[in-house]
């Protein structure tokens, strides 16, 4: 499914990406609500976090993955993530489908973005202002400084914000949100396989073989 291979290649890998990064802090002077303001630490602590546990070049293959899921599932909102992504057809799916589709989906994130970080080569993230836009739910701005003559990449992140814990939702570049890029790719793997899960979790199972 060349789609779907492509959503794999382009949405996720973001993460990777901006987490992956040498961090500065941006100019937010007008922004003091204290809420917005631990929102930017908990960036700043995410980018910094991982570049600690998973740039270092002494590791094998099989711990920095070890220590890519240990990340991941402790900064980001995995499992309401996967929920989003799957959209409908969560609700249409049987207690092993969606059990399956769970470990399937994480276990690909993995194998195929932790090995990234081997070849992490300094770019910069620069956190900047950060906005509540609901009850939970607050956008913190980023740009991505890249080597000289490449335009910078703007990056929000959306950051839930519940009982004192901030977790991460989406995150989107130049104005496209991966949540919902990968929700409308995973749509069309279903539809293509006449409306069944089933389909969705073939594929996901001959991506996770071929990157083992």
């Amino acid at each position: 499914m060349a789609s779907f291979e492509r959503m794999v290649k382009a949405a996720l890998p973001v993460i990777c990406l901006v987490v992956g990064l040498t961090v500065g802090v941006g100019n937010a002077a007008a922004d003091n609500n204290h809420v917005t303001v631990d929102a930017r630490k908990f960036v700043t602590k995410v980018a910094e976090r991982t570049i600690q546990s998973l740039t270092a070049q002494n590791i094998s293959k099989a711990e920095r993955r070890s220590r890519f899921r240990k990340l991941m599932l402790e900064y980001f909102a995995f499992k309401g993530i996967a929920k989003w992504v799957l959209g409908r057809y969560w609700r249409r799916a049987n207690a092993r489908q969606r059990e399956e589709f769970l470990r399937l989906f994480e276990d690909l994130m993995v194998v195929i973005y932790a090995d990234r970080f081997a070849k992490y080569s300094g770019e910069k993230l620069d956190v900047g202002r950060s906005e509540i836009r609901g009850k939970n739910d607050i956008l913190v701005h980023s740009l991505i400084n890249r080597s000289v003559g490449l335009k910078p990449v703007a990056v929000i992140w959306r950051i839930s914000h519940k009982d004192e814990n901030f977790k991460i939702v989406d995150l989107m570049v130049e104005g496209l949100s991966m949540g919902l890029t990968q929700q409308k790719e995973f749509a069309s793997v279903i539809r293509k396989n006449g409306g069944k899960i089933e389909g969705l979790l073939s594929e996901l199972r001959k991506r996770l073989a071929a990157n083992s």
